[in-house]
């Protein structure tokens, strides 16, 4: 019997087959609970369900499998604030975290790429992967 090893056990087997047929380009959206994953994949991506985990530790699980690509415009990108959160100055502490497990995992700096929000939900429309997850990241 072959047993797999040193996989993450939060990553399911249904997240291992679907990051397992990515390619360069595909993108693959990591989504917090308020985001609308299900409207976004009635467009076309394939959507996974990771209920109990955040999206720090989807991101250093998957990170630990691949790589990020580095044929796209950009490695990495996040939703922006929206103008009235920018005014009240609301803060993105999780943006750190996600940018430490990145450098942890690439061994470099990689900038995080800001997208407005309604850009960001039509490239989403666009990608490969939709893991939605039951936790709020702020």
């Amino acid at each position: 019997m072959v047993m797999l090893k040193n996989i993450p056990s939060i990553l399911s087997p249904e997240m291992l087959y679907a990051l397992g047929r990515m390619g360069h380009g595909d993108e693959l959206v990591l989504a917090d609970a308020n985001f609308p994953s299900a409207s976004v994949a009635k467009a076309g991506p394939e959507i996974i369900r990771a209920d109990g985990v955040t999206i720090p530790q989807l991101l250093d699980a998957i990170l630990q499998l691949m790589p990020l690509d580095t044929y796209s415009a950009y490695m990495a990108a996040v939703m922006d604030l929206v103008d009235s959160d920018k005014q009240r100055g609301l803060k993105t502490p999780v943006w750190q975290v996600y940018s430490d497990i990145i450098e942890k995992h690439e061994g470099k700096k990689v900038p995080l790429h800001k997208i407005e929000r309604f850009e960001f939900y039509d490239q989403a429309k666009k990608a490969f992967l939709v893991i939605a997850t039951g936790s709020v990241e702020v």
